[in-house]
């Protein structure tokens, strides 16, 4: 009797030192620990869901989510992060967040739980991470205040990167002989044969209804084409020779657009490119997921890809979301882990294979991924493009935002002259900039 109990209790101490061994490690501190997350409803994250139980099985942390539509995500964390403790240990959000988030002292600096050994993975390899995506979406207090510099801090990680990129329909490039676009020249020529070549097909889908759609797609093009909005010293320079090539590339592209295409938002342009009334689009890299599922597509198998074209010099937008640890926080160490093991290579990959938009080099190149998302190492190529400031992450962007997009939309519409609607333009920024003390120092 007492071998059976003797071995009995080796066999459960065997098992429970397994189970601990599981944990061991950085993690063993925090077994059994919940950490409460706040992620958006949107195609990465959901893609994230599917591989989180993997994270507690691992770790023995369990992680409950809260997921919600983007703006009432940035409702809630917007009165979450004002209590004195939240209920939140890891959030997501977008750059412009991290800028409000960032001046509020609202995000952990991430400097601390890099330096300590018993939280920093020693093969994170973060040199790995998509460069622009960690300057836009993770550090502030560099070069302009929001972008990585000698000055500068991380805040953040980025997770769901997104870019610019170009989908084409390879059937109807093949069938006349058409070479695909790599310069902003090849890329007007051909928008503008396609509805030539095919009676009633539209060149390029494009965002360019009245407001943010219009703004974003004259943007898409002006830091390729060499321009910004602003100078070293926040001058408006919108209005310069750049901008107005810029407006005339998007003029040019909605012109030789289907019928309807000055009206186009994001998801009206997609839709045109989707049901095959246009040969190209040129948007987020998030939109790839929606080409080939029969239930929306009808151009599936036709679409191929490639780089957002070269103009004056190579230059993506950077999208998407990036993941933060609020200073109100109740798990801050237990919150890094969490965020360090979905930002690793490993997770990174995992969650690739379920669709999701990963932010390694080392992911878009891999080759099991790539033969899952033929398209992954194309995106991996045009995020060594992305552009961290392609748009100005200040303040008062919302108003300067509403005017471009409102008056870009009449140089679309009405047939608005370009100079004379840009130099309105920056006449009127640089008065918004007055007001909110950019000159001070001048």
């Amino acid at each position: 009797m007492m071998n059976i109990k003797t071995n009995f209790a080796s066999a459960f101490a065997a098992l429970f030192m397994s189970a601990l061994a599981a944990v061991a490690g950085p993690y063993e501190e925090y077994e059994g620990t919940t950490l409460v997350v706040n992620f958006p409803s949107h195609p990465h994250y959901n893609a994230v869901m599917k591989v989180l139980p993997e994270f507690t099985k691992e770790t023995g942390i369990r992680v409950e989510v809260d997921q919600l539509q983007y703006l009432k995500m940035r409702e809630k964390q917007t009165l979450e992060l004002t209590k004195n403790k939240g209920d939140y240990d890891l959030l997501a959000y977008v750059v412009f967040s991290k800028a409000d988030y960032v001046y509020a002292d609202q995000l952990e600096n991430l400097a601390r739980y890099f330096m300590n050994p018993k939280l920093s993975d020693p093969n994170y390899d973060a040199a790995d991470l998509v460069e622009g995506y960690v300057g836009n979406i993770g550090v502030a207090g560099g070069d302009k205040g929001y972008l990585p510099g000698v000055t500068g801090s991380l805040y953040g990680l980025p997770f769901g990167s997104e870019t610019s990129i170009l989908g084409y329909r390879q059937d109807i490039f093949d069938k006349h002989g058409l070479d695909v676009p790599t310069n902003y020249e090849e890329l007007l020529d051909v928008a503008c044969k396609i509805p030539e070549l095919e009676p009633g097909m539209g060149g390029l889908a494009s965002r360019a209804a009245s407001g943010h759609h219009a703004s974003h797609a004259f943007l898409l093009h002006l830091a390729p084409l060499g321009g910004r909005i602003f100078d070293g010293n926040w001058n408006p320079i919108v209005n310069s020779a750049e901008g107005v090539a810029a407006a005339e590339a998007l003029k040019t592209i909605v012109d030789c657009g289907t019928e309807g295409a000055a009206t186009f938002g994001f998801a009206e342009a997609g839709a045109s490119f989707l049901q095959g009334t246009s040969a190209m689009f040129l948007d987020s890299t998030v939109f790839a997921g929606q080409v080939n599922d029969p239930e929306k597509s009808k151009v599936v198998g036709k679409v191929a890809w490639a780089p957002h074209p070269f103009g004056k010099r190579a230059s993506s937008q950077t999208g998407g979301f990036g993941i933060g640890i609020p200073k109100n926080a109740e798990n801050k160490e237990a919150a890094f882990l969490l965020m360090q093991w979905l930002t690793s290579k490993k997770a990174d990959k995992m969650i690739a294979l379920a669709g999701g938009n990963p932010s390694r080099y080392s992911t878009h190149a891999d080759v099991e991924v790539n033969a899952k998302f033929p398209h992954m190492e194309t995106f991996g190529e045009a995020l060594k493009n992305a552009d961290p400031d392609w748009r100005p992450i200040i303040p008062v962007w919302g108003k300067i935002n509403a005017d471009l997009g409102t008056t870009l939309s009449k140089v679309l519409t009405e047939g608005a002259d370009i100079q004379s609607s840009l130099d309105g333009v920056a006449e009127r920024t640089k008065s918004i900039m007055e007001d909110a003390g950019y000159y001070t120092w001048q």
